[in-house]
């Protein structure tokens, strides 16, 4: 049985575009507060009280836009993957679009599948695009991401996120998709109920059954269909909820750090959840070379994993320097105490 997803029509990256806040909070300050003295990051990013997921997903949006150099009336279908959306009931894709200037002619929606809704929106953009029902989607992946108090996920869970143009593959293209691999079980590690306002998780799932099974049971999917190894891949990106997670898959793998490293930022802006391939991804693109292949793996929690094969195409060097580049983004700092962390968190919402 044929595993691989992949379009009748070849697809690729037009423009692409990362966001991440200011704000930052070290986690020795976190840890200060609750007399915690190791942590799985450095720093994290914290949105500003003028920020959110609506913010974040419009100011990558435009920067998709700069590179892709196209009209957003072009656009025919926004997708934001999130699960940190302002409204329960209204859907933020269509702030977004009228935001840039692409409504009223295009589909729009929020996507939710925890921290792999921004790939979710990948593929629907690559189907929605290589079926020829639009030349161009543009799928979204960004978060501010909830920890309680004094839990263990607020040392990571920070704020962020991207947005990719797909549209048909060609000289524009910056970045072709070789195909694709999703792979899903209902795995119980994390969740929220309706009205809850901070996420549970049952530790015991975390690691093995679930994030490494998904992403492992991806990635090697992803390579047997395409008979590559993963010699056959200058980078990698995996879902980073913190630093060690992904290393240890690419160890598994047979991938070396070096190849990793670029596109792992966990340890200086946090887990950004939908964002964080996807912003990963973007701070390869602002360095790789024509003819690079790159590995990209998410993960969503409850759970599963959307795996590609992205090969940067001769674009990229005309592009990639006509908005921000992801690190302009990660380096532009402001510390904050936890005081003003929590103010900005509404931590006294408990």
């Amino acid at each position: 049985m044929k595993k691989l997803l992949r379009p009748k029509r070849n697809v690729g990256i037009v423009g692409y575009g990362a966001y991440v806040p200011m704000y930052r909070i070290k986690t020795q300050e976190i840890g200060r507060v609750w007399g915690i003295s190791s942590f799985p990051i450095k720093e994290k990013s914290v949105p500003g009280l003028d920020e959110d997921t609506i913010t974040i997903g419009i100011e990558a949006a435009r920067n998709a836009l700069r590179r892709a150099k196209i009209d957003p009336k072009l656009i025919r279908a926004i997708w934001l993957g999130t699960e940190s959306k302002p409204y329960a009931v209204k859907p933020s894709g269509t702030v977004i679009a009228e935001a840039i200037g692409a409504t009223p002619d295009l589909d729009a929606a929020d996507f939710e599948f925890a921290c792999k809704a921004g790939t979710e929106a990948i593929q629907a953009a690559i189907g929605f695009v290589g079926s020829e029902m639009a030349d161009y989607a543009m799928a979204i992946g960004a978060d501010t991401s909830q920890g309680r108090p004094g839990d263990h996920l607020e040392f990571t869970a920070s704020a962020g996120g991207a947005a990719y143009i797909i549209g048909p593959k060609g000289p524009d293209t910056i970045a072709y998709f070789e195909g694709s691999y999703s792979y899903v079980t209902d795995t119980p590690d994390f969740w929220r109920r309706q009205h809850e306002h901070y996420p549970r998780h049952g530790n015991r799932f975390t690691g093995e059954p679930a994030y490494f099974h998904q992403i492992i049971n991806a990635a090697k999917g992803l390579m047997e269909e395409l008979d590559y190894t993963s010699n056959d891949f200058d980078y990698a990106v995996f879902h980073q909820p913190n630093v060690k997670f992904p290393l240890t898959v690419a160890r598994i793998l047979g991938i070396p750090k070096e190849k990793v490293l670029p596109g792992l930022l966990s340890g200086i802006i946090g887990n950004t959840y939908s964002g964080a391939t996807l912003v990963g991804v973007s701070a390869v693109l602002d360095i790789a070379k024509p003819g690079d292949r790159i590995l990209w793996v998410s993960f969503g929690s409850g759970a599963g994993s959307d795996a590609f094969s992205l090969v940067v195409q001769d674009a990229i060097e005309g592009k990639r320097d006509l908005a921000p580049k992801t690190m302009d983004y990660v380096n532009r700092k402001k510390y904050i105490d936890y005081a003003l962390y929590a103010k900005s968190r509404r931590k006294y919402i408990v």
